[in-house]
């Protein structure tokens, strides 16, 4: 059953009623920002009277797709919900492919190669013996191109070909798509360029902005070059779409994310609205205070200042280590300290990271303490099958009688 309506802010409540024209959501860290697509979609279905399945809503995940269609259909029940496009980039552009694969000269039965089929095919392209960093090196320029909606039918001075190096590649690339089309395949980022390629048909653009009458854009500081012109194309003259981002929160420029898209939005829709979300409802005061310190050293094409109205919060304590090993100590002594003292749930910690590779030091030094952890969005170093059979090893030479242990490697 739909639920009732949620309560915004009067910038949440500006940006979910605009509907004049194009539209830039610059939405803080913690500012309700997937709040306002799903209620900006609500009102265009209740309120405008927009047909549901004219709406798309686009985000870079399946796990967050999934997330706003949950979200929606407690919001206008799970009928109306199903009849609303929200997906991927690239789902999207898979729907566009299939349906348009003869303009595009695909039979039907695409095949979609995953990163490992594309670098077999770019490794039986080059010289026997080519070594793999070589091959993925190759498969990295060819994926750059793509995302810069450069096609391999493209010329040299579009390219920005600058070295024989970077000549081999892009005779290279023409080779790969050669031998994709006698596969009648598809690599993950034709997902992007060969849809843009139809849309650049009149027929295939006016068909899809007939389908797609708004246009709703989530994490838009994460697009690439491809994926902005696929937004232009799709809301038209018009601008029929929200784009909902934020600059300071762009860190996939090494997958061709291009943050001042932000930018280029206003030179390309002059009528561009642009509404600042700056309330902030995950953070106390202070750490809004230290955050928007050093977002200040970050070039803007927009200022914002973020600011919450939850307490001001404990000082913030800057400890500086030798090196990780004490850092990670420091961690669990910290930990330990505040469970003792506060009896706080273990689950009431929380330790974040930036690389996947910074786990194995703060593991180690919890299991030294006896710290229960869960890793979130990783492998465990531990769990590692190669970690995993070492170990059993160890703990072998330690228990004979491990039965377990045993039975790993006695193969």
């Amino acid at each position: 059953m739909p639920t009732s309506v949620i309560q915004l802010n009067d910038q949440q409540k500006a940006a979910v009623h605009y509907s004049k024209g194009p539209l830039l959501v610059l939405a803080g860290a913690g500012s309700g920002k997937t709040r306002v697509i799903i209620e900006k979609i609500v009102h265009l279905v209740q309120q405008r009277g927009l047909p549901a399945q004219k709406i798309a809503a686009i985000t870079f995940t399946n796990k967050a797709a999934r997330e706003m269609n949950v979200r929606l259909a407690k919001r206008l029940g799970a009928d109306k919900a199903k009849e609303i496009t929200i997906s991927t980039f690239h789902a999207l552009g898979w729907r566009i492919l299939r349906s348009h694969h003869e303009t595009l000269g695909y039979r039907p039965g695409i095949s979609i190669l995953d990163e490992q089929d594309s670098q077999t095919v770019i490794r039986d392209l080059l010289p026997e013996g080519t070594a793999p960093e070589m091959v993925r090196l190759a498969r990295s320029q060819v994926s750059r191109w793509k995302n810069r909606a450069l096609a391999a039918d493209a010329n040299e001075t579009e390219a920005g070909i600058e070295s024989s190096g970077e000549a081999s590649i892009w005779h290279l690339y023409q080779q790969y798509e050669e031998h994709l089309r006698n596969l009648n395949a598809v690599d993950f980022d034709d997902l992007l360029l060969q849809p843009l390629r139809a849309l650049q048909t009149e027929e295939v653009q006016l068909k899809w902005q007939q389908q797609i009458r708004y246009l709703l854009v989530d994490e838009y500081q994460d697009t690439n070059e491809t994926q902005y012109r696929m937004l232009r194309l799709l809301a038209g003259n018009e601008g029929r779409f929200t784009a909902v981002g934020d600059d300071d929160q762009s860190i996939y420029g090494w997958r061709g994310a291009q943050p001042e898209n932000l930018q280029h939005l206003s030179e390309d829709f002059p009528a561009l609205k642009v509404i600042k979300l700056e309330q902030n409802y995950r953070s106390c005061g202070r750490v809004l205070k230290v955050a928007n310190a050093l977002i200040a050293n970050n070039p803007h094409a927009i200022e914002k200042r973020l600011w919450s109205a939850l307490h001001e919060g404990e000082s913030i304590r800057v400890i500086p280590c030798e090196n990780e090993k004490e850092e990670a100590g420091m961690i669990a002594a910290e930990i330990l300290h505040r469970q003792y003292t506060t009896r706080a749930n273990w689950g009431d910690f929380a330790v974040l990271y930036r690389g996947n590779y910074q786990s194995r030091v703060l593991e180690q030094a919890f299991r030294e303490q006896q710290i229960p952890y869960h890793l979130s969005g990783g492998t465990s170093f531990f769990e590692r099958t190669e970690v995993k059979d070492l170990m059993c090893y160890l703990r072998l030479a330690v228990n004979p009688d491990d039965n377990t242990a045993f039975l790993r490697i006695v193969n």
